[in-house]
């Protein structure tokens, strides 16, 4: 007998308002979708153990609920589990970008008729091996977009807190765009760009001075920004989007262009395509952070690595 679709909720996710929510996201999913079995996640890594293991026992469809960061999670534990188990998404979280990249609705009763209704797609997957931040060599697979430069320090604000001119709890309805636009400004003002050497394939190795560097599975990343609006999901190709010297005061009145994809045309943005990417710090001593799928795992030096076609998804 097969067992039951598990959903693995993130009850921490979207400021914590999937904890408040999640009865109601529940009774869509059971009056739309049908009858399942649930976990909850404690502690960052719960999503990948408890997916290894629900995936291992037989479960054919596993559903993260939650944001960016915890569908990667339950893929990474899919994928390490070497099963044919499907991964399916309830979105509830501040970002949503491979929500946004697969097509899927935001509102609970819709997404819950796509996940019973839906086909399977086969996805490309990346696998980026790195410093973790005790040094140590790690690696783990990402669904959307892995990047260097300002956006650790983006997701690093808007994980921190709110706003300071926001209640305590502002966060909590804060959308996503408006929450990582209101980091991004902080941190376009605070932080210096980043000098990187950056190998594509088999090209040689060049030394860039970026404002940020995206290797894109996915279109979107950073709460709705189209960083990458050519990249396809299976392609066997990541979308290197580079934003090179800008100064502060560009970046700023040129961002409503990452938001609707038209940034490519500009001078210092540059796009590439590679099913390899090796990065490190140009200048030897420098750390140099790395986000992925808007987790902040460690630094460079990394190595980016496209595995087509690896992951199973409902849409």
């Amino acid at each position: 007998m097969s067992l039951l679709p598990l959903v693995i909720v993130n009850p921490a996710s979207a400021g914590a308002a999937t904890r408040d929510v999640w009865p109601a996201l529940a009774s869509d999913l059971r009056t739309h979708f049908g009858p399942f079995n649930c976990a909850f996640t404690e502690r960052a890594g719960d999503g990948r153990l408890l997916a290894a293991q629900a995936a291992k026992e037989g479960r054919r469809l596993i559903i993260a609920c939650g944001g960016d960061g915890t569908a990667s999670e339950v893929a990474n534990g899919i994928l390490e589990s070497g099963t044919e188990c499907e991964l399916g998404l309830l979105p509830s979280g501040t970002g949503g970008d491979l929500r946004r990249t697969l097509g899927l609705p935001q509102r609970a009763a819709a997404a819950a008729r796509a996940l019973r209704n839906g086909r399977t797609r086969l996805m490309d997957v990346g696998r980026v091996s790195y410093l973790n931040h005790k040094g140590e060599n790690e690696s783990r697979y990402f669904l959307g977009v892995a990047s260097f430069g300002m956006s650790p320090s983006v997701i690093e604000r808007v994980k921190e807190s709110s706003p300071s001119w926001l209640p305590q709890k502002g966060a909590r309805w804060l959308s996503g765009r408006v929450s990582f636009a209101v980091a991004k400004l902080q941190t376009t003002l605070a932080s210096p760009h980043t000098t990187v050497a950056v190998q594509l394939d088999d090209h040689p190795e060049r030394r860039l001075t970026v404002a940020n560097l995206c290797v894109a599975n996915a279109r979107y990343f950073g709460g709705g920004m189209k960083v990458a609006p050519r990249a396809l999901l299976d392609d066997g190709r990541f979308d290197i989007i580079t934003i090179g010297d800008l100064g502060a005061l560009k970046i700023l009145a040129n961002a409503h262009q990452l938001y609707m994809g038209t940034h490519l045309s500009m001078e210092q943005v540059h796009h590439a395509l590679a099913a390899r990417v090796e990065a490190r710090p140009a200048r030897e001593g420098t750390e140099v952070a790395i986000e992925v799928d808007g987790e902040l795992p460690g630094r460079l030096p990394a190595t980016f690595e496209i595995l087509p076609r690896a992951l199973r998804v409902r849409v």
